[in-house]
């Protein structure tokens, strides 16, 4: 399955960047590499750019933490109409998602205008659970909150 397989459909009006990488703390810097440069030419100051850098950092992370051995991380960045919106993905071993009541979790929550996780039941050809993060900022072009 092809990494445009697993990501949402874009809306119109919206551009979106796929990049699948090894759920690895090694692969993190690559990530924040494409974020900051998706949410640059989404037009966002750079307060808001450094903001969605963190945040795409402590979600990839998280999931990494509880990552499956061998597994990857699917990323789709989407921009467009002055909003920006990220899905993280990856294979978990626990049922549970990250864990919401986590420093990291709380800084993710605030930096962002919503969040959404959702976690699948555990699949045996992945050897653990389909975890899906999603969040969103509005507003580009201001460093405003």
């Amino acid at each position: 399955m092809s990494v445009s397989d697993r990501t949402s459909r874009p809306e119109v009006g919206t551009r979106t960047i796929a990049v699948q990488v090894r759920a690895e703390y090694e692969e993190l810097a690559m990530l924040r590499a494409v974020a900051e440069t998706v949410a640059l030419f989404a037009d966002f100051g750079i307060d808001r750019v450094v903001d969605i850098r963190l945040a795409v950092e402590e979600v990839a992370t998280a999931i990494v933490q509880d990552g499956v051995a061998d597994s990857e991380l699917d990323c789709a960045f989407g921009y467009g109409d002055g909003s920006m919106r990220v899905r993280i993905a990856g294979v978990t071993a626990s049922d549970t998602g990250p864990d919401r009541a986590s420093l990291g979790w709380h800084i993710v929550a605030t930096l962002t205008d919503s969040l959404s996780t959702s976690v699948g039941p555990f699949d045996s050809a992945l050897g653990g659970h389909r975890t899906i993060v999603e969040f969103e900022w509005g507003t580009a072009a201001t460093d405003g909150r």
